[in-house]
């Protein structure tokens, strides 16, 4: 009998700890609202964002409510086209650890293109981004991206 009742806690305790890794813990979690800062190679401000992405089919990211939280000669006239995904490891909960990658168009001109590439880690991204386009859109740097 005692031996039925120590099987019971410890089944208990297995399945415990497995529900315990997901819950309400949204570090690492690429679904949310997200805010980037870009930064020129000289360490000055170049642009910021705010946007909301969520998982879709497989490692492809949806992109919604994308909004530049800086002014800049290039994407002046917005609406701009914002694609994304993000690869190596991740889960159908959205988390995910591993590589990303962005691209920002112009859509009034779509040579002005920015993209962003980098990694994805306990809720943070880290990475490089390039602009090219007009004479004027043209630069690189880095960036960090935070959930808020």
């Amino acid at each position: 009998m005692k031996f039925i009742g120590v099987a019971c806690v410890l089944m208990l305790g297995i399945v415990l700890s497995g529900c315990g890794g997901g819950g309400g813990n949204s570090s690492g979690n690429i679904n949310g609202t997200w805010t980037a800062a870009l930064t020129n190679t000289d360490g000055s401000p170049a642009f910021g964002f705010t946007t909301s992405f969520v998982q879709s089919n497989g490692t492809s990211l949806t992109i919604t409510n994308f909004s530049f939280s800086t002014s800049g000669s290039c994407f002046e006239s917005e609406p701009v086209t914002e694609t994304g995904s993000f690869g190596l490891a991740g889960d159908f909960n959205g988390r995910v650890t591993g590589t990303f990658a962005m691209t920002i168009t112009q859509t009034n001109n779509p040579t002005n293109v920015l993209t962003l590439h980098g990694t994805v880690k306990d809720g943070v991204i880290t990475g490089t981004w390039t602009l090219t386009g007009s004479v004027t859109c043209t630069g690189n740097g880095s960036f960090t991206a935070t959930t808020t």
